[in-house]
C-alpha cells in the first residue's frame, strides 16, 4: 500500500492483513477452496484415486526421485483440476449465454486436465514397467 495520503485503500480489506494473521486466513481460504473442489465430481474421483496412488508411490518408486515424480504427478492432476474448476466458475459467473471465448477458455482448461492426466499416466507406466520388468 502506498504511503501517499491520496492513495485509495485496497478494494478488499483482507489485503491489509500481515504476518501470521494473513497466513492463518490464507489457510482458511485454501481449505474453503478444497471444500468447493470436493463438490465437483471429477475432483472427488481424483481425490479417491490419490488416496490409493499416493501410498502406492512409496512402494513402486525406487528412490526419492521416483516417489516424488509419482506423487507429484498425482497432485498435479488435482491442482490442474482445481484451476480448471475455478476457470469454469469465472466463465459461468460472467454469463450463462454461449460465447466463443467462453467455450475456448473452458476447452483449454479441460485440455490442461487431459495433459496432466497423460503426464501422470506416462510417469506411472514407466515406473511400473521399471519396477516389475527390471
Amino acid at each position: 500500500m502506498s504511503s501517499r495520503p491520496d492513495a485509495l485503500p485496497p478494494a478488499n480489506p483482507q489485503k491489509l492483513r500481515t504476518g501470521l494473521s494473513r497466513v492463518w486466513h490464507a489457510a482458511g481460504y485454501s481449505l474453503e477452496g478444497l471444500r468447493a473442489g470436493w463438490g465437483e465430481t471429477a475432483f472427488r474421483q481424483e481425490s479417491m484415486a490419490a488416496l490409493v496412488l499416493l501410498p502406492l508411490a512409496f512402494w513402486i518408486g525406487r528412490g526419492w526421485v521416483q516417489v516424488a515424480l509419482l506423487a507429484g504427478s498425482v497432485l498435479l492432476v488435482m491442482i490442474v483440476e482445481l484451476l480448471n474448476t475455478g476457470l469454469e466458475a469465472v466463465v459461468d459467473r460472467i454469463g450463462p449465454e454461449w460465447h466463443d471465448l467462453s467455450k475456448r477458455a473452458k476447452d483449454m482448461g479441460s485440455a490442461a486436465v487431459l495433459l496432466a492426466l497423460l503426464l501422470a499416466l506416462g510417469i506411472w507406466t514407466a515406473a511400473i514397467v521399471e519396477r516389475f520388468a527390471g
